[in-house]
């Protein structure tokens, strides 16, 4: 093998550990909702409009309902709170809580970084 291939495999192999969320990659809110056993620990990419947000000062908690054409799911956050009825793409994590003979409870989806809307012209 060249040298020059080797390190274009390795290249390749780095970007795809390393980033483990691909752009155009959105998870369905309801592919979670529906198998949250097949997500937790995993990073996804979620695409919806926020709204019902909640802020908790005192316990520095923030949330919002994210919702898509699939279903809607609470979303933790750390971030300031997304505009409301605006859509967002982000990146979260998934966890459960506990899983009990492969039954998932408390699903909590935390995230982790919000995309930029790309401006339409």
């Amino acid at each position: 093998m060249s040298k020059r291939l080797a390190h274009t495999l390795l290249v390749l192999a780095i970007l795809a550990f390393s980033h483990p969320v691909f752009a155009g990659e959105i998870t369905p809110i309801n592919e979670i909702n529906t198998a949250p056993v097949n997500f937790d620990g995993k990073e996804v990419k979620l695409k919806g409009i926020p709204k019902n947000p909640t802020r908790l000062p005192l316990v520095n908690l923030k949330s919002y309902v994210l919702e898509d054409s699939s279903g809607e799911i609470t979303v933790l956050t750390e971030l300031d709170l997304p505009k409301m009825n605006e859509e967002i793409t982000i990146r979260a994590k998934v966890k459960s809580l506990a899983i009990v003979k492969g039954d998932a409870l408390g699903l909590t989806v935390t995230e982790l970084e919000r995309y930029e809307q790309q401006q339409k012209i």
